[in-house]
């Protein structure tokens, strides 16, 4: 499991001219399974996404695509951690 955590390089302003294409690119990676929860960090300094996924280079290939990536907006920050212990809702998320 990754925890993405994106900083971004830019003003808010050139961050939201690429936001709609952005949520596009995340509702596509929620359908394909790739991500299992995002949202923005308070400030808005940029955001996290919370990723399944096993596999470093097959994450770095999918947020590669990212609109906020590809204009340049935003650093990622991959953090790799396996889940042992979660509330009873998120039992899905520990490996076995």
């Amino acid at each position: 499991m990754f925890i993405i955590n994106l900083t971004y390089k830019v003003e808010l302003d050139k961050v939201d001219q690429h936001l709609e294409a952005h949520i596009g690119y995340l509702k596509q990676q929620y359908a394909q399974s790739n991500f299992i929860a995002s949202g923005r960090k308070i400030p808005r300094t940029g955001g996290i996404i919370l990723s399944k996924l096993k596999d470093r280079q097959e994450l770095l290939d999918i947020l590669a695509q990212d609109p906020f990536n590809i204009h340049g907006l935003a650093d990622y920050e991959l953090i790799e951690f396996v889940p042992s212990m979660t509330s009873e809702a998120f039992e899905i998320l520990k490996e076995g």
